[in-house]
Parts: C-alpha cells; sequence; structure tokens
C-alpha cells in the first residue's frame, strides 16, 4: 500500500500482479491497481483529470493524460471516499507509476493532488521466470 495527501485528499494505491492476464513468455505483464481517494479536507471537491507516468524496468516512459478516472469525474464532500480499479500492462516484469489528479473546489480552484509513486514489482513473478 502506497499513501500521499495533498490538501486533505489522501490518495491509498494497492498494486497487484495479475497471472491470468498476463503472459510472460510473450513479454506481456499485465498490473492492477485499487486507488481510494479520500477527502479529510473541509470543502468539497471533484476529480477532473488524471496524468500517469509509467516505467517499465527497461526505463521505457509512457505519459497518459485524460479526462477523470474510470469514466468518472467524482464529486467528493467533506468525509467522502472513491474507489476504483484499473490496469496497466508492462513489457517488463516490474516497473512503477506516479501521477496526479487534477481537482477543483466548489469555488472554482483547480489544484493537483499527488498520486504516490507505487512499483509494479512481485516476488511471485520473480519465482516464475526463475
Amino acid at each position: 500500500m502506497y499513501r500521499a495527501v495533498t490538501r486533505g485528499i489522501e490518495v491509498v494505491v494497492t498494486p497487484r500482479f495479475v497471472a491470468d492476464r498476463s503472459s510472460p513468455e510473450n513479454n506481456y505483464f499485465f498490473w492492477a491497481y485499487t486507488i481510494s481517494i479520500t477527502n479529510r479536507g473541509s470543502e468539497t471537491v471533484q476529480l477532473k483529470t488524471r496524468h500517469w507516468r509509467i516505467t517499465d524496468a527497461n526505463g521505457r516512459h509512457q505519459e497518459v493524460r485524460g479526462a477523470g478516472v474510470v469514466g468518472e469525474e467524482p464529486v467528493l464532500k467533506a468525509g467522502e471516499a472513491f474507489e476504483y480499479t484499473s490496469g496497466v500492462p508492462l513489457q517488463t516484469p516490474s516497473g512503477f507509476m506516479v501521477g496526479s489528479y487534477g481537482m477543483v473546489s466548489a469555488t472554482g480552484e483547480h489544484f493537483d493532488v499527488e498520486v504516490p509513486a507505487f512499483s509494479l514489482d512481485s516476488a511471485a513473478i520473480k519465482r516464475t521466470l526463475n
């Protein structure tokens, strides 16, 4: 589990390797990650955009930008949380991701919330490959 808090918005990430969607012999390693976003502040906010930087074990970088997450732009009042699961394929058995969410407060102020860097690495893969 990885955690970051920005302006009272807590982001917790739990990644996991998905063996049944992976094909190591074809250099295809699929990762799922569950993210919980909790508004621990006092103002209502809305998640509008996402920005990911994905790096595999060979140093290949990929950037992903888009609206919302999993097709939604959740509104979080004080104390509310939103959780979703998404995934990412890599060509290597390990890597990492880091990112941010573009938020808007109820007063119209735009700000970014940190998504902590998280490792896409599993002892289970290493055992399979060795």
